[in-house]
């Protein structure tokens, strides 16, 4: 057989550009003096009246000015959701310095992930179809489909032609960076990528409320505790966060400083309820070390699901110390300050990664003060942890579904 020589190298994917709305900070440099000073957003829901239900807490976006950021004839026709990724898009694209025109439209991909999608256009709906009498809710349903796709305004609004699409699930803002990727290994030189998510409306609190995973504690500090003993469920948030990719020699060319690389990723399935099989987690976390060429023992830093569920925070726990070993990473959870953000939060776990990198320092998770000593977990807690971070593992999970991405510094 004749030897054709090596394989040639895959193209690098690297993020050059981030974009950050969240509860504890409107932009970059906001969000990450917060995580990095142990500062919440979550407080008492103000969008609407959360009296009557048995969560009042959440974490909102509030205090800017919708038309200062997006034009005023989209307004009516998105929701908070596709709002915060026009404005965290076009925070990416700033701090990327990249300039969209200089590269062919039908060039750059762009890719987001979404999870509720569209409860906020829904609400608005259904009380418009409530006003006009009973006897016409049930039209609600033709309206019940309707999704608030990010991808189309995103690309419409800077004029992109290349390929595109909408990932679905609570992984997806992490599936969405995976999927740029792809977008550069075959070929592309640039890509969009993330997810931004809202669902603090009614409708979006009763559907959260079946899930039974809601903590019910009315005090900020005590109602989402990951791998504490006094674990009570999670808290929603809003927000996320949505980058600028780009083919690591495309970034060289033009001078760009990129906070990373996306070297690794890998998603797998939970087994069957009840097959006594182990969840999937691990796997997911070893091929994407697989993927990235990556030792366990090279890993700096872990951004946890934390689910804040018992048996969710042993599930990760025993993921993590089967890969690792007792003790052997530092873990860290910065959506305790934002609450989870459905397909926003792996997203904007990618973005603390990516700044966690660049800035040599992990921030910590809050409020967990009794950590669950079977874990064997070194949380980062008390404050932030200066340390040089070359590697983050990232993770999400939801529906049984794992995702798991390896950053690299560049």
């Amino acid at each position: 057989m004749r030897d054709t020589g090596p394989e040639p190298e895959r193209p690098r994917a690297v993020i050059t550009g981030l974009g950050v709305v969240a509860p504890n900070g409107f932009d970059a440099d906001a969000y990450w003096d917060a995580v990095l000073h142990g500062r919440s957003g979550i407080d008492r829901v103000t969008r609407f009246d959360p009296e009557p239900y048995p969560v009042r807490l959440a974490g909102e976006v509030d205090g800017y000015d919708i038309r200062a950021h997006v034009p005023g004839r989209l307004v009516p026709q998105t929701d908070q959701a596709t709002r915060l990724a026009l404005i965290a898009t076009d925070a990416a694209v700033g701090d990327s310095g990249l300039a969209l025109d200089a590269v062919p439209h039908d060039r750059i991909g762009i890719v987001t992930g979404i999870s509720a999608g569209g409860l906020e256009y829904s609400q608005r709906e259904l009380e418009k179809l409530w006003s006009l009498g009973s006897s016409h809710v049930s039209a609600y349903l033709s309206f019940s489909w309707f999704y608030a796709v990010n991808t189309g305004q995103l690309s419409i609004r800077h004029g992109l032609h290349g390929p595109g699409g909408v990932l679905t699930g609570p992984t997806s803002g992490l599936d969405s960076v995976a999927q740029a990727r792809r977008y550069v290994a075959d070929g592309l030189p640039v890509a969009m990528c993330g997810a931004t998510e809202s669902t603090l409306c009614p409708l979006g609190w009763v559907i959260e409320l079946t899930t039974g995973r809601m903590s019910t504690v009315p005090d900020p500090a005590r109602a989402y505790l990951p791998f504490d003993a006094a674990a009570s469920g999670h808290l929603p948030g809003e927000g996320g966060a949505m980058f600028v990719v780009e083919e690591a020699g495309h970034a060289r060319a033009r001078g760009a400083r990129p906070y990373g690389e996306i070297a690794g990723y890998a998603t797998t399935f939970d087994p069957r309820a009840g097959s006594g099989r182990e969840p999937g987690l691990r796997r997911a976390i070893e091929l994407a070390l697989a993927d990235a060429g990556t030792a366990p023992a090279d890993v700096d830093v872990v951004f946890a699901d934390a689910a804040g569920v018992a048996v969710l925070d042993r599930a990760e726990a025993a993921a993590l110390t089967g890969v690792f070993g007792p003790r052997a990473v530092p873990v860290t959870a910065p959506k305790t300050m934002t609450g989870r953000l459905y397909s926003g939060s792996p997203a904007l776990d990618v973005a603390t990664a990516s700044l966690s990198m660049r800035h040599g320092v992990i921030p910590p998770l809050i409020n967990t003060t009794d950590p669950v000593p079977s874990d064997q977990l070194d949380l980062v807690l008390g404050g932030p942890r200066e340390t040089a971070v070359s590697t983050a593992l990232v993770l999400a999970r939801g529906d049984g579904i794992n995702s798991a991405m390896v950053l690299t510094a560049v």
